[in-house]
């Protein structure tokens, strides 16, 4: 039994070491991640959960020459990136942020991002303020059906956004 609970609370603080979850207000933001680079650019997720009175994303500040909101959108076949100046955050719901949708774009790293990187940035947000988060890098997970591989972005011309 004894070797039972040892387990079960090394498996829990394992479990924790992954898990880092932020909040401002209302405002939850869940497991912010970001994976391996090979180009100039990289991506933020997360999922953002919104327990209080609607809000909005307005902006996300790092230490990169641009960094901000962009979503995947896919209309005949093509997929292509839009840049938002804000994201709504309805009372109750959950916002996710995942590769082929909303994501936050980094743009003109110096170096490449690996796993175990930690990508320290600001959310602000238009009512409850701004939060101090950190992306860590992890393993890219296998990519599904509509997902977009911005690894694909090595030089690519941003400015225009």
């Amino acid at each position: 039994m004894r070797t039972t609970l040892i387990s079960f609370a090394l498996a829990m603080a394992a479990g924790f070491a992954f898990a880092h979850d932020y909040a401002v207000g209302e405002i939850s933001i869940k497991h912010p991640v970001a994976y391996p680079t090979v180009g100039r650019t990289g991506a933020g997720y997360m999922e953002i959960m919104n327990e209080g009175p609607a809000d909005r994303l307005v902006g996300v500040s790092a230490e990169f020459p641009r960094v901000m909101l962009h979503e995947s959108v896919t209309e005949n076949d093509v997929t292509r990136m839009e840049h938002r100046m804000a994201v709504d955050l309805p009372t109750g719901e959950m916002v996710t942020f995942k590769p082929g949708g909303l994501h936050v774009m980094f743009m003109g790293l110096s170096e490449h991002w690996k796993v175990g990187d930690e990508i320290p940035a600001t959310l602000n947000f238009e009512t409850a303020g701004s939060v101090d988060v950190v992306f860590k890098v992890e393993e890219r997970p296998t990519r599904t059906e509509g997902e977009t591989d911005h690894s694909a972005h090595q030089g690519m011309d941003h400015s225009n956004h």
